[in-house]
């Protein structure tokens, strides 16, 4: 067997191998133990949410110091525990004028520019744009050739998400779809993945033009809800909510590192900059650590 061939068989192999080691994921019904896992975090007997908490921080070792409230036992809830506020000072927001900031607590999954309609997931793995924004080619022609980032929220990290510039909600879309785990392991293995999992599309007028900030679900992933609609609940429908006094009277107007929506349960922010609008931070590459408030990018003053 000649040296190309035996490395094909190898990686073959190993593809294969990756594809059979997630068989749980395909197999797994998602959304019914994703509704249990929505009643367990919501059950408020002292002593079944405190062993929750308290074995969630040791699993993950889960920082309460820079929590609002601090003391696991005074959450009347899981759910309630998991999306906990922060202290007012523990996530700065970049003061400078030009800044756009880091929307969630994570790590960078990936980032780039959106190619010939397509979005890196992971080494080998696209996702398309249509897909990702509900097929509506309008949507998509906003953000053709557009700069994209994606933070993954580990079960440790804080679940809130905060605007990365001041903007204008112009339209909000929820895509049903899967609940696959989005973690490292599934985003290098399953194909289109943010694609087709549930989703929130939220879509702001900015300063600098459209920008989307877009919340994906996942297994367990009990919900997600925005400041200004409460908790999206789960639809086999696609839903658009149109936003502005135009449409229906209701205007959402949120400044930079404002709270925009949460995770009940963890997941994934992907966000949608303009073409040649942006320039990301040069520290910011894959696997980088970052925290809501930080720089992720700065406008360009060449426009």
């Amino acid at each position: 067997m000649s040296k190309h061939l035996y490395s094909s068989a190898i990686q073959t192999a190993v593809t294969w191998k990756t594809k059979l080691g997630l068989l749980d994921q395909y197999l797994t019904p998602q959304h019914l133990l994703t509704r249990c896992m929505r009643r367990l975090t919501r059950v408020r007997a002292p002593w079944f949410k405190d062993r929750q908490i308290q074995w969630f921080i040791r699993r993950y070792q889960v920082d309460m110091t820079i929590a609002a409230q601090p003391h696991p036992s005074s959450y009347p809830d899981f759910n309630t525990f998991f999306t906990r506020a922060l202290k007012a000072n523990a996530r700065p927001i970049a003061t400078a004028r030009d800044a756009i900031t880091c929307p969630a607590d994570g790590v960078v999954s990936q980032l780039g520019d959106v190619e010939h309609g397509r979005l890196l997931q992971a080494k080998g793995y696209y996702f398309d744009l249509t897909n990702l924004l509900g097929g509506s080619p309008a949507r998509t022609m906003a953000f053709q050739n557009s700069r994209f980032v994606t933070i993954y929220l580990s079960p440790r990290d804080y679940h809130r998400v905060h605007m990365p510039l001041a903007g204008r909600l112009r339209e909000m879309v929820y895509i049903p779809g899967r609940l696959f785990s989005v973690s490292p392991r599934t985003t290098k293995a399953i194909p289109e993945l943010f694609a087709r999992n549930e989703r929130l599309v939220t879509i702001f007028d900015t300063a600098i033009g459209p920008v989307a900030v877009i919340l994906v679900g996942a297994m367990f992933v009990a919900g997600i809800e925005t400041m200004w609609s409460g908790l999206i609940e789960h639809s086999k429908q696609l839903i658009e909510w149109n936003y502005g006094p135009a449409d229906n009277g209701q205007e959402v107007t949120l400044e930079r590192g404002a709270e925009m929506g949460r995770f009940n349960m963890g997941s994934t922010v992907i966000l949608l900059f303009p073409a040649n609008r942006v320039e990301l931070a040069a520290a910011l590459t894959p696997n980088a650590p970052v925290k809501i408030g930080e720089s992720l990018a700065t406008i360009r003053a060449d426009r």
